[in-house]
């Protein structure tokens, strides 16, 4: 009985995708936890078009299959990217998890997912039929539940070359090494000829998936500091009201209380 494949190339790979009922991996270390039986792994960790860094004029490409130890020290990966895969776990870990591999957990407590969702990422999904792309908001469905078909792969993570380099990032752990969040937060600043140009924020690990509300958002954008510090008050209510966070580790009132000070001080860092 044959319960797993090794794929030397994309092109083998997808034909295995499109053939058999497969489970793909490259590093392995969320399948691994919980012992699966029955299941027929793929494994795409040594794919040379999965494994490539590069930059065009509009995106960082980062391939499905590298790892975060690989891209920590690729001068072409954002430094906000760079900055939360650098507190995943512990580097024997970050030795062998992949941004595919993150994303495809289906998990909103994913350290690159939020910086995915942050930054308005897109993702190149492919199969034997073709290819597409996908916004990242667009590809969680819900926890566990992700807009990837049964002959796809997920290929390249595609993160703005520009304008994500002021940001602010945290993110809440029950101790200072190997920790999962508890909630994490990540916002990007831009600005042009003194008006707002982009404030995102985004929230990991106190719902179902990420979450980023964009038509809140839109009450600074266009706006001058000055205009935008007058309506603080405004948003942060808006926020609060939308916010229906889950219970984990923590209560629900204290992750809402968490992610609203987090709010709070990176509109502080900005001047709003």
């Amino acid at each position: 009985m044959v319960d797993g494949f090794i794929a030397n190339s994309l092109a083998e790979a997808l034909e295995i995708r499109a053939t058999q009922d497969v489970v793909p991996y490259a590093g392995g270390t969320d399948l691994m936890v919980v012992n699966r039986p029955g299941l027929t792994y793929l494994f795409i960790g040594k794919v040379p078009e999965l494994k490539r860094v590069f930059v065009d004029e509009q995106y960082v490409h980062i391939g499905a299959a590298v790892t975060f130890t690989e891209a920590i020290h690729n001068p072409d990966v954002p430094t906000l990217m760079k900055e939360a895969i650098s507190r995943i776990a512990a580097p024997a870990i970050r030795n062998a998890g992949t941004f595919g591999g993150n994303l495809g957990n289906g998990s909103a407590k994913a350290d690159s997912v939020l910086i995915e969702f942050a930054t308005d990422a897109k993702l190149r999904l492919v199969s034997a039929k073709g290819e597409r792309i996908i916004d990242v908001d667009k590809f969680y469905l819900g926890r566990k539940k992700l807009d990837l078909a049964k002959d796809e792969l997920i290929a390249e993570i595609l993160l703005p070359s520009k304008g994500i380099e002021n940001y602010a990032y945290t993110k809440v752990g029950g101790r200072n090494a190997l920790a999962i969040s508890r909630v994490s937060f990540a916002g990007v600043f831009a600005s042009e000829e003194g008006k707002i140009t982009n404030i995102a924020a985004a929230f990991g690990a106190v719902a179902d998936t990420v979450l980023r509300y964009k038509d809140i958002e839109e009450m600074l954008l266009g706006k001058t500091i000055a205009e935008a510090r007058e309506l603080r008050q405004d948003y942060l209510q808006a926020y609060s009201e939308r916010m229906v966070l889950t219970r984990g580790r923590v209560s629900a009132e204290y992750r809402k209380g968490v992610c609203m000070n987090l709010l709070g001080d990176f509109l502080t860092k900005f001047g709003i």
